[in-house]
């Protein structure tokens, strides 16, 4: 696998990108251009990642597609398909949005998250975005989530099968499936899961972690790798049974200190289970 996070540097020209990811070890990138950038700059980028041997893991897309407004709807198409395309015209591994929500809180819970109707909209709203681009070379992917389809390893199963698009494909956050304290003392066993059901079309996967609060009411937080719960032996160890380029990227960290300790975190764990990353 390869491990990635943002780069805390002057990334205005693919040789300042590169040394940035270089100077923190990383193999995998987020993708360094907007996606009004020219077509001569973003193959600058790409090319440079190819010399480097950087992969480009991923593009967000982050938006509401299933947003209550119409326009926000609208707008949040066209920035999936935009993004998609931005993937297609760099050679990213995926572009990556998480399914919406039916609520005001893009992200947030919402009564009609998790029902037919809204399995349904997200169907029929990643297939027209895929259908609009039609990528040859990239894939669309939807974020796992906690309280938004899909969110576990079965239905992400099953939106494959609905979408039924070649390049429809699975970005893996384990993290965001640990929603009670089951999963929480035993995300080995779910991350074993999504690996097992989905491990092959993984083209993506986020680096997190989760604490489990005493309060009496459960309250989940997301941490840095290596504070919380989460199994990142079993992680990495499966991980490592997929595509060899398959990115492990950081997510969500304050400072650049908090990235490095993180990927310490990471590649001890690793070291000591016999994994390799690239």
């Amino acid at each position: 696998m390869r491990l990635g996070g943002p780069v805390f540097a002057d990334c205005s020209t693919p040789e300042g990108w590169i040394a940035g990811l270089k100077k923190h070890g990383y193999t995998a990138a987020y993708c360094p251009v907007e996606r009004d950038a020219s077509d001569e700059a973003i193959q600058a980028y790409a090319k440079a990642a190819e010399a480097a041997g950087v992969v480009v893991a991923e593009v967000g897309a982050w938006s509401n597609p299933m947003s209550p407004h119409q326009d926000e709807r609208d707008k949040a198409l066209a920035n999936c398909q935009g993004q998609l395309a931005l993937a297609e015209r760099i050679g990213a591994r995926c572009c990556v949005n998480i399914a919406g929500s039916r609520g005001e809180n893009w992200a947030g819970h919402h009564p009609l998250n998790l029902t037919d109707e809204t399995f349904d909209l997200i169907v029929k709203t990643t297939q027209d975005i895929i259908d609009s681009v039609k990528p040859a070379r990239t894939f669309y992917t939807l974020e796992c989530m906690q309280w938004m389809y899909p969110d576990s390893a079965d239905s992400y199963v099953r939106l494959i099968e609905a979408i039924n698009r070649d390049r429809f494909a699975v970005h893996l956050d384990p993290t965001n499936l640990i929603n009670s304290a089951w999963r929480f003392y035993h995300t080995g066993d779910v991350i074993r899961e999504c690996c097992a059901k989905l491990g092959p079309k993984v083209r993506s996967c986020h680096a997190k972690d989760v604490a489990l609060s005493q309060d009496a009411i459960i309250h989940l937080s997301e941490i840095r790798p290596g504070l919380g719960g989460l199994d990142y032996r079993t992680y990495l160890q499966e991980l490592d049974k997929l595509d060899p380029d398959t990115p492990l990227m950081i997510e969500h960290l304050a400072t650049g200190e908090e990235y490095a300790l993180a990927a310490e975190h990471i590649r001890t764990v690793a070291a000591e289970a016999g994994v390799m990353i690239r």
